[in-house]
């Protein structure tokens, strides 16, 4: 219902919501994330401690698909919450971390202004 309200507006006469702008918000999310979670493997490869994962109790033994899908969870977390405490940045991965947190949450607001704000009903054909 929200969802249709958002694409269906009643009470915004100048209000642009599309399926285009949706796609966009989620592709730069998932470039943000993997970006993020690539850098914060290429920084484990490179022999700096940048995250304690809970359940691997060997770290310096994990194998690349594990470190990899760890490194993606993180910065994915990161993104879209403030965590959850099962794998924890430590180092440099917390500066890492707090950019990534920050757009995160500027992302939407960004959203928000392009959408409502910035709208120009005089540029409508």
């Amino acid at each position: 219902m929200a969802l249709r309200l958002l694409f269906f507006p009643a009470r915004f006469k100048y209000k642009e919501v599309s399926f285009e702008n949706f796609v966009f918000l989620g592709i730069t999310y998932a470039v943000i994330m993997i970006g993020f979670g690539i850098l914060y493997l290429l920084l484990d490869m490179r022999g700096l401690y940048v995250f304690n994962d809970v359940e691997m109790n060997a770290y310096a033994s994990s194998d690349f698909l594990a470190k990899f899908g760890t490194s993606i969870y993180l910065s994915a977390v990161t993104l879209f919450s403030v965590g959850f405490g099962d794998v924890a940045p430590v180092g440099i991965g917390r500066l890492l971390a707090i950019i990534e947190a920050l757009l995160g949450y500027t992302i939407p607001a960004a959203f928000v202004v392009r959408t409502f704000i910035d709208f120009d009903p005089s540029s409508r054909k």
